[in-house]
């Protein structure tokens, strides 16, 4: 819990964009020997109190982010800000199984923000992409623009403002964002100044709910991941389900038509029905009798999330997934970070834009994964990617369960993914599987390299009894192990 908690706030700095004080999440926690538990304190829908008020169409601002093959809308400003949960459900993970002090989890991540960081090709590549909301702002725009471009490769990166924010977060804990609590009186004053639908009800109303995990067989093994009113963990059930009719696949041609397969057959399920009924106390009662009755048919066929996996050597696991979206432009003064857009995803308002009543919480497609070898740990997963991180942790669970691969393997090879009735393939995957494909009938849309629109892995287990672990290539991900003498191993081939 300590590494995640302390990686959680680093990547705060480190990807400021796409998580931090501003931004929602869940994490699946195992502690030693069991049992597993969901937090979830993703983004709630605001307008509670005698001010609060619905969004509407026009209060958002559209933006389009081009990801070199394919494009994707955002809705982003003041008004598509959600109720932020980040702050909580990291406090309230680290208050239940943390040992170190909260001071010395915030530490590094505020050296980080005062030192600055050298932007990476892959986080170059975010900023040029994000650029329009990177600057939405003066705010915003005086962090990532500070000489009238926005930052790229090779530039350092400073966040002053963000390292303060959160040395006085260590300082002074959950009673930051309690009602009345500093952050939560600079987040209602700058929403309140800019437009924002955000009110004090809703921050006080705010909870982190523990669930319980989805519970998923496959090859003898069982899948832990995010349950309903998420969407993500069940569509990977799904995948799995229909994975699990036929054989292990081995070799690229019947992966990458396995994963095609598996992939139609979960968005199969994907109706207004699905969408609407997230919510219900029945869903899953449903939806396994629905699966049960599709997926042996179906079988037969041919951005912004910041994830972070730990696992140790007495057996504890975690995997916390957290987003801003791709982040609402909006940075509050003084403060350093920028507050979510989840208001203006799409993907997390299927009813339409305005549509959840206020104080629920939105559905998402994040799904934090544990994967476990009867009651022995074996890997901590999860992925960024909007829409395609389930796929992507479906073909790194399959390469590693059915393929054999080591996790570093598994994370860096190449991925397809099945959508609008096309299947995204990556560059990488063989010719040969893409004519498999071709020749199954599905429309290819083919990419010309690696690319951060197949998601971002990180993953981090036992292998042959070993620890082990790797991060994504397509986010600059990085993996290592700490000894108990504090000595720091890098885990690139893992």
């Amino acid at each position: 819990m300590d590494a995640v908690v302390a990686a959680a706030f680093a990547a705060a700095v480190a990807e400021s964009p796409l998580t931090g004080p501003g931004a929602g999440g869940f994490m699946l926690v195992r502690p030693p020997g069991g049992p597993a538990t969901l937090l979830d304190f993703f983004v709630a829908v605001p307008g509670l109190g005698p001010g609060g008020r619905r969004l509407r169409h026009e209060d958002l601002h559209a933006y389009t982010v081009e990801f070199g093959d394919a494009e994707q809308v955002f809705h982003i400003g003041p008004a598509s800000v959600a109720v932020p949960g980040m702050v909580q459900g990291l406090l309230a993970a680290w208050e239940r199984y943390g040992r170190l002090t909260l001071p010395e989890l915030v530490d590094p991540a505020v050296r980080l923000g005062r030192e600055g960081i050298e932007l990476s090709a892959q986080a170059g590549y975010l900023h040029a992409i994000l650029g329009g909301m990177l600057t939405h702002t003066p705010d915003a725009a005086g962090v990532y623009a500070p000489e009238g471009r926005v930052l790229g490769e090779g530039d350092r990166i400073r966040l002053p403002e963000l390292a303060d924010t959160l040395e006085e977060l260590g300082r002074t804990g959950a009673p930051a964002m309690a009602p009345g609590g500093w952050l939560a009186t600079a987040i209602l004053d700058g929403l309140r100044d800019m437009g924002g639908l955000v009110t004090a009800e809703d921050l006080a109303a705010y909870r982190v709910i523990e669930r319980t995990p989805l519970e998923v067989p496959f090859r003898g093994l069982t899948m832990l991941t995010n349950p309903p009113p998420s969407s993500g963990g069940v569509l990977i059930a799904a995948a799995l389900a229909a994975l699990s009719a036929g054989r292990r696949v081995t070799g690229d041609v019947p992966h990458f038509s396995a994963i095609a397969a598996a992939g139609e057959a979960a968005n199969a399920l994907r109706d207004d029905d699905f969408a609407t009924g997230l919510h219900d106390e029945d869903f899953l009662e449903r939806f396994w009798g629905r699966l049960a009755g599709d997926a042996g048919t179906a079988s037969r066929g041919p951005n912004g999330t910041t994830h972070v996996s730990a696992v140790d050597a007495a057996g504890g696991m975690a995997s916390l997934s957290s987003s801003n979206g791709a982040g609402s432009g909006v940075m509050l003064p003084g403060t350093g970070f920028l507050l979510n857009n989840m208001l203006g995803e799409e993907d997390l308002n299927p009813g339409g834009f305005g549509a959840a009543d206020p104080g629920g919480r939105l559905t998402s497609m994040m799904a934090p994964t544990l994967l476990l070898d009867g009651a022995a740990p074996r890997i901590a997963i999860g992925s960024a990617g909007s829409n395609r991180l389930r796929s992507a942790i479906l073909q790194t669970i399959v390469s590693i369960v059915d393929g054999g691969m080591p996790i570093r393997d598994a994370v860096h090879r190449p991925r397809v993914h099945h959508e609008s009735g096309g299947v995204d393939v990556e560059g990488g995957v063989p010719e040969a599987a893409c004519a498999a494909l071709e020749a199954a009938g599905y429309r290819l849309r083919r990419w010309g390299g690696m690319n951060l629109f197949f998601g971002g892995v990180s993953a981090a287990g036992f292998v042959d009894g070993a620890l082990g672990g790797a991060g994504d290539p397509r986010r600059g991900g990085a993996a290592a192990g700490v000894t108990p003498a504090g000595e720091v191993i890098e885990l690139s081939t893992a």
